[in-house]
């Protein structure tokens, strides 16, 4: 999950990875690459509105092509479930974004010969220095705002509760945190074409999450607002 200092990902600016969440139409998966999104995300949580199942889920994995990473979301799924939409669905990584233990979240990992990502439902009280070391097996930490329920409701949590050392030094500072010992950090909740530049400015994330923040309507995604998202993490990068 780290780089040792000095290396060159510490060394030269990062390049933000970019996730659109929660896609349900080909077309909107094709639009997400199209703009030059890095990956997709799929939801298997049967209360969300994003859901799609597994039939769905091939069919828009197959529309992402084959650069593209495709995320699976699940939240407090089965393994045995996990499993199944896994042997039926070509993903590169496990979402765990429930209350998933760090031994199911590694058994689970273990079971698709996957990686995952931990979604960490920010608030204050949380130790993310601690719930890091918990699942230190992650590929990287995905932060989320707290809401009821699941997932971060397009809402923006306090980004003052990240933990300082793993902040770039300085607001103009480049590179990734990450290169100095944090975990990789996807950023997410609430984030929008409008305020990503700030994000990545303040965070420095290794990548963004976006779901709502590209809508028109729950699940169904805005291509315009897609490539707005994407043109203003490229422009946050250049700045």
């Amino acid at each position: 999950m780290t780089q040792p200092e000095g290396t060159a990902a510490h060394m030269q600016p990062a390049r933000t990875r970019i996730k659109i969440c929660g896609l349900t139409r080909e077309e909107d998966v094709r639009a997400a690459v199209d703009a030059g999104a890095d990956a997709i995300g799929l939801v298997f949580y049967p209360k969300s509105p994003r859901y799609v199942d597994v039939a769905r889920a091939a069919a828009l994995a197959e529309a992402a092509g084959p650069f593209v990473a495709v995320t699976g979301l699940f939240v407090n799924a089965d393994l045995e479930d996990i499993a199944h939409v896994a042997e039926r669905v070509p993903l590169t990584l496990l979402q765990l974004h429930g209350d998933e233990t760090p031994q199911f979240c590694t058994q689970a990992a273990q079971r698709c010969r996957l990686p995952f990502m931990r979604a960490a439902r920010v608030r204050a009280g949380l130790d993310l220095v601690e719930f890091a070391d918990q699942y230190r097996d992650a590929a990287a930490l995905l932060l989320d705002a707290f809401v009821e329920g699941y997932g971060g409701g397009g809402h923006v949590f306090d980004w003052t509760l990240i933990p300082p050392a793993w902040l770039p030094p300085t607001p103009q500072a480049s590179g990734n945190p990450n290169a100095s010992g944090a975990p990789r950090i996807v950023l997410s909740g609430g984030l929008n074409a409008q305020n990503v530049a700030g994000a990545i400015e303040r965070v420095r994330p290794y990548a963004v999450d976006v779901s709502s923040g590209v809508e028109a309507a729950k699940g169904v995604k805005d291509h315009a607002r897609i490539a707005a998202f994407v043109r203003a993490v490229r422009s946050a990068e250049a700045g």
